[in-house]
């Protein structure tokens, strides 16, 4: 039974303070203790799974890191915007949230998803994070990264660092963001031989075939460990709940307004968060807290879903009928 929990969680997650960062690999773990003093739901065994079209699902029980339902959970894919709970991670532990970040061109330049950071513009920390959980942007996780680190790849190396303090064995960062990026131009000889030695018949020209994009990558479980360490950030839990938010910078009187890119807040279901992710390469995916009325909290995780959120909805809705807690 011992396979099927994740160390990383404890009881407490609604708490107005951070949660201790206690990692999986160095936190005391005894299955006997855990099942004294945790409830663990039963399973109404004649209710069938559904059937879920996603690559990749899990849902998990946030109170004690029980495994409710899995497809394809140690599957390597890519995670989208689904990094920005990396990126607001580091940010957290290491920046104060008013500080002041002046907004460089490069920032200004940034693709996909974004709220039109200004070149020169000045904006609080606590105002790129916000606009990073909530609208997705790219252009936010961007400033954040290089206000913290001096510039993204350096960013990224602690993003990749702090996988492993984490406990995340199977998952890899290349940006702050999540947008898929072209790989590297490989230098090709394109100088003619200057021994006028002619080509023989028998050269053999072979082609490898090579990734047209590269992504961000993980798996569902170990993307539960990222998001269970992500909510249990007081401003994560604060920020990942409002619908709509208007920020402003602290120069020139220039305002962005957000918009959560969760559809499912203010549905029937009681969601309290987490974190949407699209591109191409990546399809839709969605990291959810949601609680059922009695209070039980379930994390769930769809990746590269044909229909993120209405899968979410049916695996809430087989859990809770599901399990007894």
């Amino acid at each position: 039974m011992i396979s099927t929990f994740l160390s990383l969680y404890a009881a407490g997650t609604l708490m107005t303070n951070d949660l201790p960062t206690s990692t999986p690999h160095v936190m005391p773990w005894n299955e006997n203790v855990l099942l004294e003093t945790t409830a663990v739901p039963e399973k109404r065994e004649e209710n069938i799974a559904p059937v879920i079209d996603a690559k990749a699902a899990i849902v998990v029980d946030l109170n004690n890191g029980l495994i409710l339902y899995e497809k394809n959970i140690h599957e390597p894919l890519p995670i989208a915007s689904l990094t920005k709970l990396m990126t607001a991670i580091i940010i957290l532990e290491e920046n104060d949230n008013t500080e002041v970040v002046k907004i460089s061109r490069n920032v200004s330049q940034t693709e996909g998803s974004k709220i039109w950071l200004a070149e020169g513009e000045k904006i609080t920390v606590e105002n790129l994070l916000f606009a990073a959980l909530i609208n997705s942007a790219n252009d936010a996780a961007v400033a954040l990264a290089e206000h913290n680190s001096g510039s993204v790849d350096a960013f990224v190396t602690k993003m990749n660092n702090r996988t492993t303090e984490i406990g995340l064995l199977n998952t890899n960062f290349i940006n702050p963001t999540g947008l898929d990026e072209d790989p590297p131009i490989q230098p090709t000889n394109t100088t003619p031989d200057e021994s006028n030695e002619e080509t023989t018949d028998s050269t053999e020209i072979v082609e490898t075939e090579t990734p047209s994009v590269q992504s961000n990558y993980s798996t569902a479980y170990d993307l539960t460990l990222l998001g269970r360490y992500a909510y249990g950030k007081s401003f994560v839990r604060r920020a990942v709940t409002k619908k709509e938010l208007e920020i402003a910078s602290t120069n020139e009187g220039l305002t962005h307004k957000l918009k959560n890119t969760n559809e499912l807040l203010g549905t029937y279901l009681n969601v309290l968060g987490l974190k949407t992710g699209t591109t191409d390469t990546a399809g839709a995916c969605l990291i959810a807290i949601i609680e059922n009325e009695d209070g039980n909290n379930i994390l769930t995780i769809v990746l590269n879903s044909p229909a993120r959120y209405s899968e979410t909805k049916l695996l809430a809705d087989w859990t809770f009928r599901t399990y007894i807690w």
